[in-house]
């Protein structure tokens, strides 16, 4: 038997255990019953550093297109969507039609150069930064893992799923195990036996799982953990019956929706859910006029959002979800001898749902690249922060999911933009 220390169950998932084992065929009653149909988070990652510039774009900037001649997307073809506070004129990328007609129907919010100060331009440094919420200790647990660590006990082992292939620090908690469960078909346990002896393993499982000896912490944890796993696997299982009201996108970011949106149709009891997409890197061939490779991003983001918004609202469920946008880090204003960008500072979230006071947030940067512009930093090269990122948080925390941000993110910051 492989040893696995505390820390790789805690980096890895509950779904690290379950691959040796195979579940029988059946739903239990009983478990879907435990699942409750209430709120729910559904954070969508974008990895790599998001070219926010390019996602909503400052396209009357007279600086724009001076600075990127050949990834500027033309006014012509910029998804127009107003003006910011200051008057300035806005527009999305051209391959989100989709998120413009959300836009449109007052259900999405942008929140304009979103970031912190001094921001990190470390793809793994940034993203644990955006993860614990603490750019002083960008290594403590996940702000999402001290939410779920606040929730009463007994705290049911579906409250976090995970749909990344890795667990990400946000996950982290004290207590809490998250789940790792990027394809619900393949959450089972899997044996070469016939039913009747699977059933016995899994009965044998449960049985070893449950010993949890109070002098022995690190083992009761993960009995505890492994338990839990298995209290899972039917409600899991039914997410594969589940029939959308729409065809998803064939692609991973759009199946993920598509289990997401599974689990709560199926009323699993999930709170929080992470969804990532990546790619975003893009030091090289961005594309122009709206096309190659950023383009193709972007049609992955946007149509898979779009498909998962309407099949919630067919169903009437999109008042109980909360999609939350982010990415680790915004990237370079002028575009780089290889036609693409470099790591930035300042960015865009993006919140989506039912209950969203849709609409244009914070001011967006001039592209003046006078060192003393005051909406730019490092010499004029990177957008800088307006919105601290963890006011965004704290509206989610506090006005969604009925926590306490204060406590959660060490501090108030309780000062961010009212999109819900």
């Amino acid at each position: 038997m492989t040893k696995v220390t505390r820390r790789e169950f805690i980096r890895d998932g509950v779904a690290a255990f379950t691959v040796s084992f195979a579940a029988p065929a059946f739903l239990s009653d009983i478990a879907l019953a435990q699942g409750a149909r209430g709120r729910n988070l559904v954070v969508v990652y974008l990895s790599g550093g998001n070219d926010s510039l390019s996602t909503v774009i400052p396209y009357l900037d007279p600086f724009y297109t001076s600075r990127r001649p050949a990834i500027a997307i033309p006014a012509g073809q910029v998804l127009q969507i107003g003006s910011d506070s200051s008057g300035k004129a806005l527009g999305l990328h051209p391959r989100l039609t989709g998120l413009r007609q959300i836009f449109n129907e007052g259900r999405l919010a942008i929140v304009q150069r979103t970031g912190y100060a001094n921001s990190s331009r470390s793809h793994f440094q940034g993203t644990d930064i955006w993860g614990t919420a603490d750019p002083s200790s960008p290594t403590s647990l996940g702000w999402l893992g001290r939410y779920l660590d606040t929730l009463p006990p007994p705290v049911d082992a579906l409250a976090g799923w995970n749909a990344a292939r890795d667990m990400p620090r946000a996950l982290s908690a004290r207590t809490v195990a998250v789940p790792t469960i990027p394809d619900a078909r393949a959450y089972a346990l899997s044996s070469p036996n016939g039913a009747a002896e699977a059933r016995n393993e899994r009965a044998a499982a449960t049985r070893m799982a449950s010993y949890a000896p109070p002098e022995r912490p690190h083992l009761s944890f993960v009995n505890g953990s492994l338990r839990g796993a298995l209290d899972t696997l039917d409600r899991v299982a039914s997410v594969n019956s589940y029939a959308p009201s729409l065809t998803y996108p064939n692609n991973g970011f759009a199946l993920a929706l598509r289990t997401v949106a599974g689990s709560i149709a199926r009323g699993i009891g999930t709170r929080v859910y992470w969804v990532q997409t990546g790619g975003f890197d893009t030091h090289s061939n961005q594309g122009n006029a709206g096309a190659g490779a950023y383009g193709n991003l972007m049609g992955t983001y946007g149509d898979g959002l779009l498909a998962f918004y309407n099949d919630l609202r067919n169903q009437g469920l999109l008042g109980d979800t909360l999609v939350l946008q982010f990415s680790e880090f915004g990237r370079r204003i002028s575009e780089n001898g290889s036609q693409g960008t470099d790591h930035g500072a300042a960015g865009t979230m993006m919140a989506i749902g039912g209950a969203v006071r849709g609409g244009i947030y914070g001011t967006v940067a001039s592209l003046d690249p006078n060192p003393a512009n005051p909406t730019l930093e490092n010499n004029g090269a990177d957008v800088k922060y307006e919105t601290d990122f963890r006011a965004v948080y704290a509206r989610v925390l506090d006005g969604w999911l009925g926590a306490d941000s204060a406590s959660i993110l060490g501090g108030n910051f309780r000062t961010g933009p009212a999109i819900i």
